[in-house]
C-alpha cells in the first residue's frame, strides 16, 4: 500500500486542497546571441523608416537659412510654421496658387463615394458568394481571383473609353467610379472568406423564418461584419487616398486629388526650391490615413484574426 502524506490525507477528508510542486521548472530566459541579433536587426529596421519621417518633420519646421547649413538631423533654431502655412494656402499646383486645401476636399469627395460604392456592392457579392446557391459562383470567383492580379495599366483606355462615354470623365464622380470597379475582386474576396465562418444554422434558421435575401442581410449579415468593415476601411482609405495615377488620369482639371497637387508642388518649380515647403505638403498630403489608422489600429488587428485574411 502506497505511503500518502499527511496533507493529501487532510485534503482527502476534505480539510485543506492537494499543493503539488509542478514537474517541470521553467527556466528564466536570459539575454542569449539570437536575441541580441534579433534585437538589433529590429532596431535597424525601425531606424531605417524613422530616420527619413525624422528629416522630414524637423525640416518642415525650418526656415531656408538654417536648411542651408547642412545639418539635416539639427532640430531647428527657431521654430516656425510658415511652411505649413504655405503649403495649405499658397502653394502652386500648375497656374493655381490656391495651396493643398483644394486638393484636400476633393480627396473627401472622392473617399465617401468611393468607400460607399466598393463597400457596398463588395459585402453583397460576397455574401452572395458564400452562403447562396448561386449558379456559375465558382466561376466567377475565378474570374474575380483573375481579375484581381491585372495590372490597371492594361485596361485603363477602356476604362477611359467607358467614363467618357457616360460623361462623368474628368470629374471627381470619375475617380470615384474607377476606386470601387478597381477594389471589387479584392473586396469581394475578402468578404466572402469571412462570410465562409458564419455557421450554416443561423442560415437555415433565418430561412425557415421567410427572411428574404435583403432581410437576411440587413438584419443578421451587416450587424455580425464589424471586424470585417474595419479592416475593409482602413484598406480601401489608404489606397484611396494615396493615389496618383487613377486621380490624375480620370480628375481632369478640376477632380484632381490631394496626392497631384503635391506632385506639382514638387517636380514643378521655379527659382530656388524650398524644402521646407515640399515637406511640410509631404507631411499634410499623409496625415489623413494615418490618424486614421491610429485611431482603429486596435480594431484593424481584431479584425485580421477573426478571418479577414482567411483563404
Amino acid at each position: 500500500m502506497s505511503q500518502v502524506s499527511v496533507s493529501e490525507r487532510a485534503a482527502i477528508a476534505g480539510e485543506v486542497p492537494v499543493t503539488r510542486a509542478p514537474y517541470f521548472v521553467r527556466k528564466k530566459k536570459g539575454i542569449t546571441p539570437r536575441s541580441i541579433a534579433v534585437l538589433v536587426f529590429l532596431t535597424i529596421c525601425a531606424l531605417f523608416f524613422c530616420v527619413p519621417l525624422y528629416v522630414v518633420v524637423v525640416t518642415s519646421f525650418k526656415t531656408m537659412d538654417q536648411i542651408r547649413e547642412g545639418a539635416i538631423f539639427t532640430l531647428p533654431h527657431i521654430w516656425t510654421l510658415e511652411a505649413w502655412d504655405h503649403a495649405w494656402n499658397h502653394a502652386c499646383s500648375g497656374i493655381k496658387c490656391d495651396g493643398l486645401k483644394v486638393g484636400f476636399w476633393n480627396s473627401v469627395s472622392i473617399l465617401f463615394p468611393s468607400l460607399i460604392l466598393s463597400i457596398s456592392l463588395a459585402m453583397v457579392t460576397g455574401f452572395a458568394l458564400a452562403l447562396w446557391n448561386v449558379r456559375w459562383a465558382g466561376g466567377f470567383l475565378f474570374l474575380l481571383f483573375i481579375c484581381a492580379f491585372v495590372p490597371f495599366q492594361i485596361i485603363m483606355y477602356p476604362l477611359i473609353v467607358m467614363t467618357t462615354t457616360t460623361k462623368i470623365y474628368g470629374t471627381l464622380w470619375a475617380v470615384a467610379v474607377i476606386h470601387a470597379v478597381l477594389a471589387m475582386p479584392v473586396l469581394t474576396l475578402i468578404f466572402r472568406n469571412y462570410y465562409k465562418d458564419i455557421p450554416t444554422e443561423i442560415m437555415s434558421a433565418a430561412m425557415m423564418d421567410s427572411g428574404s435575401f435583403w432581410r437576411i442581410f440587413f438584419e443578421i449579415i451587416v450587424p455580425m461584419s464589424g471586424n470585417i468593415l474595419i479592416v475593409v476601411l482602413i484598406l480601401q482609405i489608404t489606397n484611396i487616398w494615396n493615389d496618383y495615377l487613377i486621380g490624375v488620369t480620370f480628375g481632369g482639371l478640376t477632380g484632381q486629388p490631394m496626392t497631384v497637387n503635391l506632385a506639382n508642388l514638387i517636380t514643378i518649380s521655379t527659382g530656388t526650391t524650398n524644402y521646407a515647403h515640399n515637406m511640410a505638403a509631404a507631411l499634410l498630403t499623409a496625415i489623413p490615413p494615418l490618424v486614421v489608422y491610429f485611431l482603429v489600429g486596435k480594431l484593424f488587428v481584431q479584425g485580421v484574426t477573426a478571418g479577414a485574411i482567411k483563404g
